[in-house]
């Protein structure tokens, strides 16, 4: 007794350690812990995460925003995790329909048994007759069997395989709909790298115009014809564009490695960029044409529709619990004292179970699965609204920030003409170069402003097609029409 007692303690206290080892980022009730905060922005935030492939090479690579998108949508981790739940969901839906496809299994096996008859209440009916065995055996037996178990009619498993099967469909949309979003980060980001890369090369022109600038003011100073203030102003305005310079090629860097972080390139790879930012006028689409394009065309819309049905289902099978099922038993097999001594044997029969008090559980999924239908209902009218918050949002971006490409361009033109009178001005000794300096930030001030306002206007595009539900095709045709 002490050693079973001993037993006991020691079954106990491996359960109770059990269930005190909980998993990463839980407490013992199951409540979870939020990750550090260093981890939080990759958790949160997968789709601007990766899976890099591949080592980098000492050949700079070409990149061109199709290849980016190529990349992305094989690399993204956000994508990746969207390819294993869409797995998931369908590997639900098998779960699922396994309630009503028929269950076959096969046994073989060799039995030796004894049996004690005094602990199955033969010790009274064996004290009347003599020579009665209270123990019985050891004897052996061989046995062969197929089982075979089937579902005829069971509403609960039918209403859950139909909602497994919209849940695998919604799943499917979420996919597409992740693949939607890999475009519009990979697009946003390819469109900073080329900004990033205007804002060089017009970092890099200022710089060799404030050389000029300053060559000159040395050599009127030199001459007698200038004083030595304006190569002072010169010099300092040729050291702010340095600075400039040293400023834009960093945050050009950074970009670029943004830009490969979400397409899975490795970090250390070097590469250019192909393409320049287009641009196109807009098409002049309306709000009531974008929006009837985004309900028909986003996954995410098409994926809330089918999960308010699946809800619907689940419902339906909360509600079917309480009904009577119907199923199907029925083996086969042979059995004999030894293998070449058997006989065949069988049982079959049809089973009717009603259900009648289990503790009100139907009632509890009911409740349940009103919640969650509720819930779905609640988040389908919210994505409505927001689709069509994103497409007039969009729209509206894309004409502000056309109408401002057109007046930077103008910008620029009239900048870059007074910064040549002012310069004529100061090389006929009619003013002394404070006017070219200010003409030169004006001219860097439009660059910027056309650089800022073009990058707007393509992001818009990008955001566009997001909202409409076309960005994997629409975003690059357009791209690629420049």
């Amino acid at each position: 007794m002490k050693s079973i007692f001993l037993l006991v303690c020691i079954i106990a206290c491996a359960g109770w350690a059990l269930a005190q080892n909980v998993m990463p980022g839980q407490t013992s009730a199951g409540i979870s812990i939020a990750p550090p905060a260093a981890q939080q922005t990759s958790v949160q935030n997968p789709i601007l995460g990766s899976v890099p492939v591949g080592k980098p090479s000492a050949e700079v690579l070409s990149l061109s925003l199709a290849d980016a998108l190529q990349r992305g949508l094989k690399q993204n981790l956000g994508l990746l995790l969207a390819t294993d739940s869409q797995t998931a969901a369908h590997g639900q839906l098998w779960q699922a329909r396994s309630a009503l496809l028929p269950n076959l299994s096969a046994r073989v096996s060799e039995d030796a048994v004894q049996v004690n008859l005094a602990a199955q209440g033969f010790g009274k009916i064996a004290s009347r007759f003599a020579g009665f065995p209270l123990i019985v055996g050891p004897f052996g037996f061989f046995d062969m069997r197929a089982t075979l178990t089937q579902s005829i009619f069971d509403l609960n498993a039918l209403a859950t395989e139909r909602s497994s099967r919209q849940n695998s469909a919604a799943a499917q949309f979420s996919y597409q709909d992740m693949r939607e979003m890999v475009v519009l980060v990979v697009g946003t980001d390819y469109v900073q790298s080329v900004a990033a890369a205007s804002r060089v090369d017009t970092a890099q022109a200022q710089l060799q115009t404030a050389q000029a600038l300053y060559n000159q003011s040395l050599d009127m100073k030199n001459v007698g014809v200038s004083a030595g203030i304006d190569v002072l102003r010169a010099q300092v305005e040729l050291q702010t564009r340095q600075q400039q310079l040293i400023a834009a090629r960093n945050d050009f860097a950074k970009q670029k490695l943004s830009l490969a972080r979400t397409i899975g390139l490795p970090l250390g790879q070097e590469f250019t960029l192909a393409d320049k930012a287009p641009y196109q006028p807009p098409e002049g689409l309306t709000v009531e044409q974008s929006l009837d394009q985004a309900y028909r065309a986003r996954a995410d819309f098409q994926a809330a529709l089918v999960q308010v049905q699946g809800a619907e289902s689940a419902r339906r099978a909360a509600t079917a619990e309480h009904l009577p099922t119907l199923s199907a038993y029925a083996d086969y097999g042979v059995i004999g004292p030894t293998p070449g001594h058997t006989h065949g044997t069988f049982t079959t029969y049809a089973a009717l179970r009603i259900p009648i008090f289990a503790g009100n559980k139907a009632h509890g999924d009911a409740l349940v699965a009103d919640a969650e239908l509720s819930r779905e209902q609640q988040q389908l009218e919210n994505l409505r609204a927001q689709i069509e918050q994103d497409v007039r949002t969009a729209l509206l971006d894309l004409q502000s920030a056309s109408d401002q490409v057109s007046v930077a361009r103008s910008n620029i033109d009239l900048a870059g003409q007074t910064l040549a009178q002012a310069r004529d001005r100061f090389t006929a000794g009619i003013t002394d170069n404070i006017e070219v300096i200010q003409a030169q930030e004006a001219v860097a001030s439009a660059n910027e402003s056309y650089i800022s306002s073009l990058y707007a206007y393509n992001l818009a595009r990008v955001q566009l097609a997001r909202a409409t539900g076309s960005a994997e095709k629409g975003f690059l045709q357009y791209w690629q029409g420049k």
